[in-house]
């Protein structure tokens, strides 16, 4: 009793705002995460004192990890072997390339190594989920919310212009319907927009996108892995006496549901739950993030992270849209 009364006010608010923000998504067609966070930070002054701040600390770290480990569920190993050699090595090339630019552009503009690891892997694996997947496995920092906060708004807003966008320039560059799939499952961040862009051109095309964003979305796993491994290396050689995970324990349930709803024994009502559950404690989660982010903080960031992550959704559009040229007989 002692601890519902402790985090429930959080909790509540975060939820009365994941409902507020999917309501107006549905409405109006803009990202859930993006409305959860606007009007998260418009009730900032709940994170300061009072009942509610415990809840939001909660909802933000714990309820995060939960959704995030949740994501399994909506991957198989037999999705990933339809889409055959050539766009799965496409997938995870970019993927990597991306990352790894956004980590050489986060250095020559100033920026902590963190940030172009945050930036580069929302933009190459699946948006703002992946923004906060990353953020949740890095190290509690004061600057790492103020950093999440702005990757999730700068990737959602770009994911709509892509999905506006990308779908006229596949038709005018006359790609198959597959390849305009491959083409928009490999290179819009979030998976809301991937469907709503792959479906506007035809059914293969959506099936083939929505696929092929699904292999991205398993890509966080590996990414986590890399990233844990780095964290355990610094504080290895920093303090021989501190210990950290090899594996943050959300990334373990999330290979273990991947492997789990591959054997086809999970009926479809529950992958669908799950799919559900995962979207609202990530919606939640990036609600409670906004509530304890000031607006402040995001306007004196600058032009620079802009820039960055326009820099990074260029070049993967780039690389996949010439490989796919280059290797169009493969697909």
């Amino acid at each position: 009793m002692k601890a519902i009364n402790l985090y429930f006010p959080g909790l509540c608010v975060s939820a009365i705002i994941a409902a507020a923000a999917t309501f107006l998504s549905d409405h109006y067609g803009a990202s859930a995460m993006l409305f959860a966070l606007l009007l998260g930070m418009a009730v900032n002054f709940l994170s300061q004192e009072g009942r509610c701040v415990a809840g939001l600390e909660l909802c933000a770290k714990g309820v995060l990890r939960t959704g995030v480990a949740l994501l399994g569920m909506r991957i198989t190993f037999g999705q990933v072997a339809e889409l055959g050699a050539f766009t799965v090595l496409l997938v995870v090339g970019a993927v990597v390339a991306t990352i790894c630019f956004g980590l050489l552009g986060a250095r020559l503009l100033g920026f902590k190594t963190a940030f172009g690891m945050l930036s580069g892997g929302a933009t190459a694996i699946c948006g703002a989920s992946a923004a906060l997947a990353i953020s949740a496995s890095f190290p509690d920092q004061p600057m790492r919310e103020r950093a999440t906060i702005f990757t999730v708004i700068g990737v959602s807003l770009l994911s709509t212009v892509c999905m506006i966008a990308y779908p006229p320039l596949v038709t005018a560059l006359g790609l198959t319907p597959q390849q305009a799939g491959i083409f928009l499952g490999g290179t819009i961040h979030d998976v809301a927009q991937v469907v709503g862009a792959g479906y506007s051109l035809s059914t293969t095309t959506g099936d083939t996108a929505t696929v092929v964003k699904l292999l991205r979305v398993a890509m966080l796993l590996p990414v986590i892995f890399a990233i844990s491994m780095a964290l355990r290396v610094r504080r290895s050689t920093g303090d021989a006496g501190a210990k950290v995970p090899m594996l943050p324990w959300f990334a373990v349930a999330f290979a273990v549901l991947v492997a789990i709803n591959s054997t086809g024994v999970i009926p479809h009502a529950v992958q669908d739950g799950a799919n559900s559950l995962a979207r609202w404690c990530l919606v939640a989660s990036i609600a409670a993030i906004g509530v304890r982010t000031r607006l402040q903080e995001i306007i004196t960031v600058g032009i620079k992270p802009v820039l960055l992550m326009l820099a990074e959704t260029a070049f993967l559009a780039a690389l996949v849209l010439v490989a796919l040229k280059w290797g169009g007989a493969m697909v």
